[in-house]
């Protein structure tokens, strides 16, 4: 007898042991999700090498935990305040006038004293910059633009962009465009932790990424730009993925790209593989099979926030990596918290617990205010760090966890290294960002929820990357869920669409 999803779904759950406040898992096999929409387009969008991306590298670390205060809007604690002001002083640069903000030239030097539709994406410097070209108006216009879960506009360096804030930047010229319209009355801001702001009025052009085009896409001129962003001379704007509770276009809240084209798309989702020192990739309406090993376990997202939020159950240290210090290795900890996926981010923010834990393995290690975070000797190999998701467990191997040198401006001559992974006390949620988007494969599957059909509505799937798939001699403190004879979550949705890449 053939069990409907929801039954099969159930019966596995019913058995797996899960403690309470665990997310429910479903794990699916790759050749189980099926095309939803017969005809309908996916798309690769390979990352692109940042060639402008020429800021110093000396505080690396600390800047990149500014920028997750900066772009959720905290409030930016006293010592990290003062170990910016030194890393200010330390590249020869400009403290900004108000130093409580610290707005305006936080990140970069703004004064110194002294046939898939593929569009290609290589990481920048230490992995910081992933960009895509993106195709905006009739004729297109080309910008290359950052991909972020994290946020929910599409904003983009225009005509309408001050030359003063303007560096280098492709812009979006709507006069030139034979499509583009005025949204009479829109406008849009955001306000940053730093206290500076984007802002600027809204227009409808047809975007195309990857092959794959919207008519009418919500495009948000910038009027005005952060001068973080003026200083990032290759990147022209954001795309943001996140969900449209968020977006910042008032009085009505526009739709994002993926908002507009999922009903046009084979699979109503996207991918991101994203990889240490080399091209990653993210995938619209499919799933590359070479990307990950193993079945994709599902979980439900909380789009609340307008984040893609799910639930987190705690952490193993991994055997092999026992120390005198440390007698809890190899034994499940339990953290329960919630968390975002944020390709935006660049760093992985977890709960306090989590993090001491981990830096208690290492040698020397420890957390410095001078340098604003978790800091360890440079000579030293990490540790792995095995991250529970209800019954899944993501394996983030220590390499990735070596960020950036602390104490001067390359890792041939840093005697300190500054960690990857640091604390998000104080903010609403944990950050996964793209230290473990390195280590994993994770799909965003849209969609509207339906309570009596499991598989529809927002989910995220996580599944090992080849090389961090857990060892077999690790022992796992709860089961896997195992899917038997289980017909596609994805495939009975409603259909809708058109394509680059056709899947007949």
């Amino acid at each position: 007898m053939k069990l409907s999803i929801v039954a099969v779904a159930t019966s596995v759950l019913s058995t797996a042991g899960l403690v309470a406040g665990d997310p429910n898992v479903i794990q699916v096999r790759a050749e189980d999700l099926k095309v939803r929409k017969h005809g309908g387009h996916s798309f690769k969008i390979s990352q692109i090498f940042n060639h402008k991306y020429q800021h110093k590298v000396k505080g690396k670390g600390i800047r990149d935990v500014a920028k997750v205060y900066q772009k959720f809007n905290m409030e930016f604690p006293d010592h990290l305040r003062e170990a910016l002001i030194k890393v200010f002083g330390d590249l020869s640069l400009k403290v900004p006038g108000n130093i409580n903000a610290l707005n305006n030239g936080l990140f970069g030097p703004s004064e110194t004293v002294g046939n898939q539709g593929e569009v290609v994406s290589t990481p920048v410097q230490f992995d910081v910059q992933y960009l895509a070209p993106v195709q905006i108006g009739t004729p297109p216009q080309t910008v290359n633009m950052n991909f972020d879960t994290g946020s929910s506009d599409l904003w983009v360096f225009s005509s309408e962009t001050p030359a003063k804030q303007r560096n280098g930047q492709k812009i979006y010229n709507m006069t030139e465009s034979t499509t583009a319209g005025r949204v009479d009355g829109h406008v849009w801001r955001i306000s940053y932790g730093d206290g500076s702001s984007s802002s600027g009025n809204v227009y409808t052009d047809k975007v195309s990424i990857g092959g794959v085009e919207v008519e009418k896409q919500a495009v948000e001129v910038a009027t005005h730009v952060s001068n973080s962003f003026t200083n990032d001379a290759a990147s022209s704007g954001l795309v943001g993925l996140a969900f449209d509770s968020i977006n910042q276009v008032s009085p009505r809240k526009q739709k994002t790209f993926f908002g507009n084209a999922i009903e046009d798309l084979a699979m109503p989702l996207f991918s991101a593989n994203l990889n240490k020192a080399e091209p990653g990739n993210y995938n619209f309406g499919f799933l590359d099979t070479t990307e990950f090993v193993g079945p994709i376990s599902f979980v439900d997202v909380d789009s609340s926030k307008g984040f893609w939020q799910f639930e987190a159950t705690g952490f193993t240290l991994p055997a092999s990596n026992c120390t005198e210090s440390n007698n809890k290795t190899g034994v499940f900890q339990s953290v329960p918290h919630a968390g975002i996926a944020d390709t935006g981010t660049t760093l992985l923010m977890l709960p306090q617990p989590i993090v001491d834990a981990y830096y208690t393995q290492i040698a020397k290690a420890r957390s410095d205010n001078n340098y604003g975070g978790y800091v360890f000797p440079c000579n030293t190999d990490l540790p792995d760090l095995i991250l529970h998701i209800g019954s899944y467990q993501a394996r983030l191997t220590g390499d990735l966890i070596k960020y950036a040198p602390a104490d001067t401006d390359d890792f041939a001559t840093a005697k300190w290294c500054y960690g990857g992974l640091q604390s998000s006390q104080g903010f609403p949620f944990a950050i996964y960002g793209d230290i473990f988007f390195k280590s994993q494969f994770v799909v965003f599957q849209g969609g509207e929820l339906d309570k009596n059909d499991w598989s529809k509505g927002a989910k995220l799937g996580f599944a090992a990357k080849p090389g961090t798939e857990l060892p077999k001699e690790t022992k796992v403190a709860q089961g896997i869920l195992p899917i038997n004879n289980v017909t596609s979550i994805l495939s009975r949705r409603r259909t809708g669409g058109a394509s680059s890449r056709r899947t007949d």
